[in-house]
């Protein structure tokens, strides 16, 4: 069978699939994450500790497991996930400046192009009877990544991050955003074998370019409506190479990663994330119905 008629053969197989039709994946599919099967690999993004749980740096020790969820809410009973039940669920602590992050921990075998895409939707929780649009302060993912050991002393460990700023401190912004540094490395422990650094902190964000989006958040406290999101990078050379939202498709020209020295026990690490950070003293949510992590490998 020549390229183009298996290319052809598995986009059909692609589109006859409701559950793979609705994303445009590169030809390997790595992973699919329909939540109604389970938490399928997610888990929380636990902090760096050595000896006690206490050495963990706060911004970790403020998380929480995420959870499958039917989105119920006091007036209508349960919501249901983009096609089925169950969406995963990121809830924060009803704290302002609150974040929690959701994690799913991989290696790759081929420095090549990926694709991450998933629907979400984020509301806080309805515990007012208002609109409360501005109450989630942010969402978004990321990914946490680090070359290969043949790479040797020049590596780096990179972590493309992107967020949606939907407000601060009650104003409402709407604007996408990127995260070229993190914070300072911290010892963690007394063997020098670990050491920590909160990448989520709310220092160093960067707009992108023409990142201001309006998106659909429905009338009432408890409706919910379905967001795309794609972001692509090319692990070859590291960089971002695409991302839209919806029926946006914003400029990466400018769009720099974290990047890090190569630490010496994550080799070919390739972890996505997604969290969620909430502006007021309630709960701040993402739910995360489906994602598609694809190559061109």
């Amino acid at each position: 069978m020549t390229d183009i008629a298996g290319n052809d053969l598995r986009r059909a197989m692609q589109m006859a699939n409701p559950s793979l039709s609705r994303f445009d994946p590169l030809p390997r599919i790595i992973t699919f994450d329909d939540f109604d099967r389970g938490f399928s690999g997610w888990t929380q993004l636990v902090g760096n500790y050595e000896e006690d749980l206490d050495s963990m740096l706060p911004g970790y020790a403020q998380h929480l497991s995420p959870m499958l969820s039917t989105l119920p809410h006091w007036d209508a009973g349960s919501h249901g996930s983009f096609d089925g039940s169950y969406a995963l669920k990121i809830a924060t602590r009803p704290k302002r400046g609150a974040q929690n992050v959701a994690i799913k921990r991989l290696t790759f075998r081929h420095a090549g192009p990926i694709r991450i895409e998933a629907y979400v939707t984020f509301k806080p929780e309805a515990s007012e009877l208002k609109l409360s649009e501005a109450d989630v302060r942010s969402f978004g993912f990321l990914y946490d990544l680090q070359v290969g050991d043949g790479a040797g002393d020049g590596g780096q460990r990179v972590m493309p991050h992107m967020r949606f700023l939907n407000a601060l401190d009650g104003e409402h912004i709407q604007r996408w955003q990127f995260k070229p540094q993190t914070t300072s490395f911290k010892p963690i422990g007394h063997d020098d074998k670990t050491v920590s650094h909160y990448h989520l902190a709310p220092e160093g964000w960067v707009d992108l370019p023409g990142g201001e989006q309006r998106l659909c958040y429905n009338e009432i406290p408890t409706k919910v409506n379905w967001t795309y999101l794609c972001l692509d990078f090319d692990l070859a050379t590291m960089q971002c190479t695409g991302f839209r939202c919806n029926d946006r498709v914003f400029d990466v020209s400018t769009y720099e990663p974290i990047r890090i020295p190569a630490m010496k026990n994550l080799w070919c690490m390739l972890n996505l994330g997604f969290f969620a950070e909430t502006d007021t003293d309630k709960r701040a949510f993402l739910y995360v119905d489906s994602v598609c992590l694809s190559g061109d490998f």
